[in-house]
This record gives structure tokens, C-alpha cells and sequence, in this order.
């Protein structure tokens, strides 16, 4: 893949910007938004029985801390401490159930942290046998967790196995000795190969791995060998994040050397060779910073324009509503995002008084709705069509003040418009979360987003 991303190129579009994994990002949304708020909206979705969900557990536990990361996550070895918490997730899960009232099938249900195999496997069939019992399996529903191959076992594969997973992700980050000592992640390849073994041995249908460029010490040599031998491992799916460094928001990145961090023109060489080396194998990008396998589902969507994304990243079995359970989890019901309290003491204290454990939230307005469906085209599909959102006269009238925000990205090549809508380019995908700021309401566009709020584009 050819790029012409030039010094200057860079300085203009390399600044902070959010991920958009939701439309309001998290910054807008407030406390305001609390529990009557989501009891409402709750009573609001049972209006429609029968409609498909998605639905997502947080299990914040780590054994140790990983200093590049940005997730929420609580270190702990206690065992019994980390399998009690399956009893509050199930306790929310039932109130949650409660106010929805009525039966709503999961077509979609994922596992994230902190890592959820911190549970034992015990704990992994009991959490998951209780929240299928109060919201069933839709047919052919997706089961997915994400694992960390250096405390994952096979008994905790042959646990989600008969808990009916057939996805998994595993982080890797970088397989170099020396980035992975200045992340506190030390993770030989031998530990990952180990565990993708048992995964093939046991059915696992697809196996997801996680890379992160832009970590102390990367160069483009020692890159270029971590993904030739994640190559050897044989993924289906490859994510490849920018890593964002936020010390001002996650206090433990002040661990990390800063003079050692890759920046500007040396992280865009890292991206560069990720996607040069995956597409001259033959994984056809996906969306922002996700590869797949040509007949994998997720590239069959993307080729349809199919593609769908939420807070569970990048999926083919899109649903209107998700409900999401365990500390700073985040839903989104009827036009509403929540996000859930982050400290566990409190989240159970609510939960123990028969509260739902909301810290904020946001309930959505049309033109929020509006803006959502062009960030979801330009993540997703790299292109819109006018059609898809009223016709080519109605858009220009509504967003003419974001198509002169375009000009400067159309002069500088990163899209094109013409009278079937907006394409991106090469360059643009590579910068597409510049392209859907153009179209978020919710930034100041007379100066630049202050970095307390976002990490960096690039």
C-alpha cells in the first residue's frame, strides 16, 4: 500500500482526536444521565420484544500492570476476591432484566477488561450460564472473550468451549524483548503459540490478535519482525492500535520513558509497515486499524458494506441496543449511552441497594443520530453515499459548514466528492478519524481539541 503522507502532511493532521467508538464520545456525556434515566429507557426497550441485543461483561481484574495500557483494570491475585465478582455482574444482569421485562435475544456477547480469564474456569461457566438464563442466545449469536495468553490455561479454554465461544483475541503488543520490558508485559512468542494451539485443538473457530504500534523502543526492523512471526501463528484477525498516551488520564503511563516513544513520522512508519505487510499477505483492511483474513466474515462484510461497529469494535451481526454489565462498562439503549460507576466498591454498594450502578450518560437527539450514521459510514465503509442520508441537496444544505471543513482534506488528498458523496483515499483511511471530526458537532473546530481530552490521530 502506497501512502503520501509527508512531514507537513503530518504536523497538520497529527493531533488529538477521539476514537469515535461511540457518537457523543464520552467527554460530552454527564452525570445527569443516572439511574431513573436508565430505568426509563430500559422500560422504553421492552417495548420491543423479540428485538436482538448485544451484550457485554467487563471483568476488570489483572494479574500485573501492563504500562502502555488505557483499559479500565483493578490488579489483584486474589482469587476469591476475582470469582466473587461474578456475583454482582449476575446480580446487575438480573436488574437490568428486571426493568427491561421483556425477552430480547443476544445476537452478539463479548467478554473484555482487564481479562476475563482472571476468573477460574468455574467462575467462566457459572457467569455465563447465569446471563444466558436471563437473556438467551439468539440463533447463530457470536460468542467472544478476550484473553491474555500469559495466565490463560486450556482449562479456560475448555471452559468458554463448552460455554459455546468461538472467538478469541489475544494480546500481543510486540513480540521485541525490549518493548515488551519497557511495557511491563513480558509474553514470549512461545506462550502465545502455546495457547493458540489448544485454541485450533479445541474448535475455536477464529483467533483475533492485538498489536499496538507506537510503544517505547519500536523501530520499523524490530516491528517488521514482530509481524512476521505473528504472521507464523496464523490469526484470522489482526488489530493494530495506535498506542494512546494519556498519562494525564492513566497515571501508570508516567512509568514509561517518553523519549523512547516513536512519534510523528517514525509511528507513521510502524502503521506503514502493518499494513504493507498484512496486505501483501493478503488480509484485506478492515474498518480502522483491523485486518481479516479474504474469506473471513468480517471482510465478506466489508466488501458488501455491511460493516457494523459499537463498543465491542468492529462486527458483522449488528443490533440497535446493547446492555453491558461490570464496573465503567458503557450501553447503549434506546438512543441512550451509560456508562457504569469504575470504582468496583461503589458499583457493588449501588448494586447491594437495588440500583442500577450508573455513573453518566447521554440520550441521543436527532441531529445526534444523523451525525452518528456519517462517522459510522466513514469508519466502516471509508466512503458515503449522499443517497444513504437524505440525497446529495438535502446533505449540502444540512452540513455545508463540515464540507468546507473537507476542502482542506480534499486539497490535500485524503478524499474526494462527487455528486454520489464522499470517498477517502489510501492517505484519508489512514487519517479517518480527521475526516469524521469534520462532522462532530460536539468539538470546538475554531482551535485544536485540548490533549486532556483525546490521544493523538496518529
Amino acid at each position: 500500500m502506497t501512502t503520501t503522507i509527508t512531514s507537513d502532511l503530518l504536523a497538520r493532521y497529527d493531533r488529538p482526536g477521539p476514537r469515535y467508538t461511540s457518537y457523543p464520545t464520552a467527554p460530552v456525556w454527564t452525570e445527569a444521565f443516572g439511574p431513573a434515566s436508565y430505568e426509563e429507557r430500559l422500560r422504553a426497550a421492552g417495548q420491543r420484544q423479540g428485538e436482538p441485543l448485544s451484550l457485554y461483561v467487563h471483568v476488570p481484574y489483572c494479574a500485573s500492570m501492563c504500562w502502555y495500557c488505557g483499559c479500565s483494570v483493578v490488579i489483584s491475585k486474589d482469587q476469591d476476591k476475582i470469582d466473587g465478582y461474578v456475583d454482582h455482574v449476575l446480580k446487575e444482569a438480573e436488574l437490568v432484566r428486571r426493568h427491561l421485562g421483556a425477552e430480547r435475544p443476544v445476537l452478539q456477547h463479548h467478554w473484555g477488561g482487564g481479562t476475563p480469564t482472571a476468573l477460574s474456569p468455574a467462575a467462566i461457566e457459572r457467569l455465563f450460564a447465569g446471563l444466558t438464563r436471563l437473556f438467551p442466545m439468539a440463533p447463530g449469536a457470536e460468542v467472544s472473550v478476550e484473553v491474555d495468553p500469559r495466565v490463560t490455561t486450556r482449562e479456560h479454554l475448555q471452559a468458554l468451549a463448552a460455554c459455546g465461544c468461538t472467538r478469541l483475541s489475544m494480546g500481543v503488543q510486540d513480540l521485541d524483548p525490549k518493548v515488551q520490558q519497557a511495557i511491563h508485559r513480558i509474553q514470549p512468542l512461545e506462550v502465545t503459540a502455546r495457547l493458540i494451539g489448544h485454541a485450533r485443538e479445541l474448535g475455536f473457530q477464529s483467533i483475533n490478535l492485538d498489536l499496538v504500534y507506537g510503544l517505547p523502543h519500536q523501530d520499523v526492523t524490530s516491528f517488521q519482525h514482530t509481524l512476521q512471526l505473528v504472521h507464523g501463528l496464523l490469526p484470522d484477525r489482526i488489530a493494530c492500535y495506535s498506542y494512546a498516551h494519556v498519562p494525564w488520564l492513566k497515571k501508570h503511563q508516567t512509568v514509561i520513558d517518553e523519549t523512547a516513544l516513536p512519534r510523528g513520522q517514525q509511528k507513521l512508519a510502524l502503521l506503514r509497515a502493518a499494513v504493507e505487510h498484512f496486505t501483501d499477505l493478503g488480509y484485506e483492511p478492515i474498518g480502522m486499524d483491523h485486518f481479516a483474513r479474504a474469506g473471513d466474515e468480517l471482510a465478506v462484510a466489508a466488501r458488501a458494506g455491511r460493516l457494523h461497529r459499537n463498543f465491542m469494535g468492529y462486527t458483522t451481526r449488528p443490533a440497535a441496543e446493547m446492555v453491558s454489565f461490570g464496573v465503567t462498562s458503557i450501553g447503549e439503549v434506546d438512543g441512550a449511552f451509560v456508562q457504569n460507576h469504575k470504582e468496583v466498591s461503589r458499583w457493588r454498594e449501588l448494586l447491594d441497594q437495588g440500583v442500577l450502578p450508573v455513573h453518566k450518560g447521554h440520550r441521543r437527539s436527532a441531529d445526534d443520530e444523523a451525525r452518528a450514521r456519517i462517522i459510522l459510514d466513514l469508519m466502516c465503509r471509508f466512503r458515503l453515499r449522499f443517497c444513504d442520508h437524505g440525497g446529495r441537496d438535502a446533505f449540502t444544505h444540512r452540513y455545508g459548514a463540515e464540507l468546507e471543513r473537507l476542502q482542506p482534506m480534499r486539497d490535500d488528498g485524503l478524499c474526494t466528492l462527487d455528486d454520489a458523496g464522499i470517498t477517502l483515499s489510501t492517505t484519508g483511511r489512514l487519517l479517518v478519524r480527521n475526516l469524521c471530526m469534520a462532522f462532530d458537532a460536539y468539538l470546538d473546530h475554531g482551535k485544536t481539541p485540548t490533549t486532556g481530552r483525546f490521544s493523538q490521530t496518529v
